[in-house]
């Protein structure tokens, strides 16, 4: 069965534009078209454009998504190739991993920081209150974030 781009792009939830621009930077090499130019996705690309929209959402550069792609067309010989890009890239959404939960945990903080100052209606609460009035979790950061606030 082939589908439109269209109906490949509902099925994927991503814009037709969006494969339309794959296509263009040449990540689509599998992609058949028909006689008028049509391109006719089957259910078998379903997987290499979910990988190719995972190594995308990894933050992966287009033409390390272009070379992992050529790589998996040449087969079997190119497995450590292909593992060292994943690796590669699996490292580094674990360090963007890292930075998100320190900010969410700096949101964390200064959510509770201003709570705590709406209730009694001063910021200046912070500047008394007790170590073991603060969250645990915040009592290692709370000197180190004291002296911006």
């Amino acid at each position: 069965m082939f589908y439109t781009i269209g109906e490949m792009a509902q099925k994927l939830n991503v814009a037709p534009s969006t494969l339309r621009y794959y296509d263009k930077e040449g990540l689509l090499p599998f992609v058949e078209r028909s006689s008028g130019g049509i391109r006719m996705f089957k259910d078998e690309d379903m997987e290499w454009l979910r990988m190719l929209g995972c190594l995308k959402k990894a933050g992966m550069p287009l033409r390390e998504i272009r070379s992992f792609m050529e790589l998996s067309r040449q087969g079997d010989d190119t497995i450590d190739q292909r593992l060292e890009l994943i690796e590669r890239q699996r490292k580094s959404v674990l360090e963007q991993q890292k930075q998100l939960e320190d900010t969410l945990l700096m949101l964390d903080y200064k959510q509770w920081y201003y709570q705590t100052a709406q209730t009694v209606g001063t910021c200046a609460v912070h500047d008394t209150l007790p170590l073991d009035r603060v969250p645990e979790r915040f009592r290692p950061l709370k000197e180190e974030w004291k002296a911006e606030e």
